[in-house]
């Protein structure tokens, strides 16, 4: 029994020696690595930016009252179209007591005249008939009849401005009457009946009445950061996304690049404003946000690489292009010459060609 246990031992013994020599003469044989292969390609190449602000009309009118008083009548409402002097409400006069009382004694004052001017020229018109007036005497007392009727006209008509803020003579020309100045589409009616309004003068700038755009001359408004505002330049071509459409974009172009930028958060901003190109049958609102990517650069038809398998040293760059596969892959370190990057894929202008087989990641074991 103990001579059983002796052989085992031995064998055991045996065994994890032979285990052992086996086991660090794996360990020192080279390790075969082997790299995945990448194959170049034929393809185009765009770098671009994206800018964050909102679609809005290009100008956006602010209808204001020439007189002040309450609102009567408000014709119209946010959303609906509207033409050009279209009336959008009515203003209705509060008289000042010290003009009204100043207008209605002008008129009674006017009508004292009038009343003694056309009694003296009729004196004169019975005496020039009976020839004891020269002609000149009647011509000027026919002048002043005129006149004094025109100046009662005139105070009738003050009065008249007075009260109701028009005359009767001049009905279509009424301040009171609030008109569009352009056709569009009124975005906003911020005023009710029985508002008190303010004419717009020297000192105020007035109660807006209504708010009217032409929607159909739309443009973006964004920013842009400064590490990249110089490499973009006017007429450059836009491609607008805007939130509230899904799945749609729209084309627009760029026409205007702020001067002066804006800190922002730590980050000078510049304004940008791009022309936008939508069809009638989409609706677009004001305000709507929207993201704007510019391209600024882009390449067509070159042959790319994934910028993985760029090797970068110094102002120099290479690529391990396969020799042999057999029986272990082979590479040679080939310097060649790059192009434009899209972050992803980088374009390769001189080294290699779309058959070679390039060294990329090493695939796990």
């Amino acid at each position: 029994m103990k001579k059983f246990f002796k052989v085992s031992l031995l064998i055991l013994i045996a065994v994890l020696l032979l285990g052992t020599f086996v086991f660090l003469y794996q360990k020192s044989k080279p390790k075969v690595v082997v790299y995945e292969l990448v194959s170049p390609s034929v393809d185009d190449l765009e770098k671009s930016t994206v800018a964050t602000g909102k679609i809005e009309p290009r100008d956006e009118i602010l209808i204001k009252p020439q007189i002040s008083g309450i609102i009567d009548v408000v014709y119209k409402e946010a959303g609906q179209k509207i033409k050009k002097d279209e009336v959008i409400a009515k203003v209705k006069v509060i008289p000042e007591l010290g003009q009204l009382n100043a207008a209605e004694s002008r008129i009674r004052l006017a009508q004292i005249n009038n009343t003694q001017t056309k009694t003296d020229f009729d004196r004169i018109e019975k005496l020039y008939n009976d020839k004891l007036v020269s002609k000149e005497d009647y011509e000027k007392s026919g002048v002043s009849l005129k006149q004094s009727n025109e100046e009662l006209q005139a105070a009738q008509d003050a009065l008249e401005i007075i009260k109701d803020g028009i005359t009767k003579n001049s009905a279509s020309f009424s301040s009171t009457l609030i008109r569009s100045t352009i056709d569009g589409l009124i975005l906003d009616v911020p005023v009710k009946a029985g508002n008190s309004v303010i004419m717009s003068n020297t000192f105020n700038d007035g109660t807006t009445i209504a708010t009217v755009a032409n929607m159909n001359d739309l443009i973006f408004r964004g920013n842009i950061d400064e590490t990249e505002v110089g490499r973009i330049h006017e007429n450059m071509p836009v491609k607008l996304t805007i939130g509230a459409l899904q799945n749609l974009s729209f084309d627009a172009t760029l026409e205007y690049i702020s001067p002066k930028g804006v800190e922002s958060n730590g980050a000078n901003q510049f304004e940008i404003k791009a022309a936008v190109v939508a069809p009638d049958s989409v609706v677009i609102r004001s305000g709507y946000s929207a993201n704007a990517e510019i391209v600024l650069q882009r390449a067509t038809n070159v042959l790319t690489v994934p910028e993985s398998v760029i090797e970068f040293s110094g102002d120099s760059t290479f690529i391990y292009v396969m020799t042999d596969s057999i029986p272990t892959q082979q590479f040679e370190r080939t310097p060649v010459k790059i192009g434009m990057s899209d972050g992803i894929n980088i374009e390769v202008k001189q080294g290699i060609n779309a058959n070679d087989k390039l060294r990329g990641n090493e695939k796990n074991s």
